[in-house]
């Protein structure tokens, strides 16, 4: 494993951390995520990332962790892990179980403390900005978890660049720094080149990209088509069939090509491809299955490009 530094902090995370957004849920398997979780230790992944919703049911994620904890990293373990979690999207019903008044996020917090059965969080996010709340009320939030002893270090998620540079300043005037921020990014999402990666850099804040495979799109599971079994295929699913267009079945194709000459498979490839970037300090894969984790995990083994390799794929993404 590839330990990097976050930003200008302390905190060193493997390259690649695990997301439990997925399959560690109530509806899911327990010896399967159980087994993912063991291995993706053994691998040298040191960071685990939740939120409050995660599940299904919203909360069994946490629950779920909280007895794996429980069962296999007794001890001192606990101190080798940098556990995190998030409060901001819907979580329970009435005013008070969304967004990000100081309300809602303190008292999801220790709602999740409760259900992974810990003292404390390593990190603990803002989710998403409230447009509704003040971001100092957010902020003094965050900056309460931290300074109560319930979280170590405070992040954001989901913040753009102009948002997410105040959200910075008031943390860094509490004296509570901002150590990471988790945006949606991708070859297929690229938001975060628009100004918020220079933010981080400047303000010296870790980056921890999820959905870096873009919901599968960037997997050898659309080189065919659309499966029925795929998330494109269910109408309930986070991606729908109106992104799995004809132009972007033919980059799938395209990138994949490179990803065949380099040895390695499209997820690996896309991994490696954020990897490449300083700013990014982790990035945030989720996984089914032990296989497919330690798929991902080869990403690892070759995460250099060539300039000829970078140019290439850079048109594919451009031409659209």
């Amino acid at each position: 494993m590839i330990y990097n530094r976050c930003g200008k902090s302390g905190v060193l995370l493997p390259a690649i951390s695990l997301g439990l957004w997925h399959n560690f849920g109530s509806v899911d398997v327990f010896e399967n995520g159980r087994s993912i979780i063991r291995r993706a230790f053994d691998c040298g992944i040191t960071h685990f990332d939740l939120a409050n919703n995660y599940g299904p049911e919203p909360g069994s994620a946490e629950e779920n962790f909280g007895k794996i904890l429980k069962l296999d990293f007794t001890g001192n373990l606990r101190d080798e892990l940098i556990i995190s979690t998030k409060a901001g999207y819907l979580m329970w019903p009435g005013p008070y179980g969304e967004w990000g008044s100081r309300k809602y996020l303190l008292s999801s917090l220790d709602q999740s403390l409760k259900r992974m059965q810990l003292e404390y969080v390593d990190i603990f996010y803002s989710h998403r900005p409230d447009p509704n709340t003040p971001l100092e009320e957010t902020m003094m939030a965050l900056d309460s978890a931290v300074k109560s002893g319930k979280a170590l270090y405070a992040g954001i998620s989901n913040y753009r660049a102009a948002d997410a540079k105040k959200a910075i300043d008031i943390l860094k005037q509490l004296g509570t720094p901002c150590l990471i921020h988790q945006p949606k990014y991708s070859m297929f999402e690229r938001w975060v080149e628009g100004g918020l990666l220079d933010v981080l850099e400047e303000a010296g804040v870790g980056c921890i990209p999820f959905s870096p495979l873009a919901q599968g799109m960037l997997t050898n599971k659309y080189l065919k088509g659309i499966p029925e079994n795929s998330r494109a295929a269910k109408s309930s699913g986070h991606l729908q069939t109106s992104e799995i267009t004809e132009r972007r079945l033919q980059q799938i194709s395209q990138l994949n090509g490179i990803a065949i000459k380099r040895n390695q498979s499209l997820a690996q490839m896309a991994l490696a491809w954020l990897m490449k970037d300083k700013r990014i300090t982790t990035v945030l894969i989720g996984a089914s299955s032990v296989a497919q984790l330690d798929d991902n995990l080869a990403s690892l083994k070759n995460i250099d490009f060539s300039t000829t390799e970078l140019d290439a794929i850079e048109k594919i993404l451009k031409d659209k």
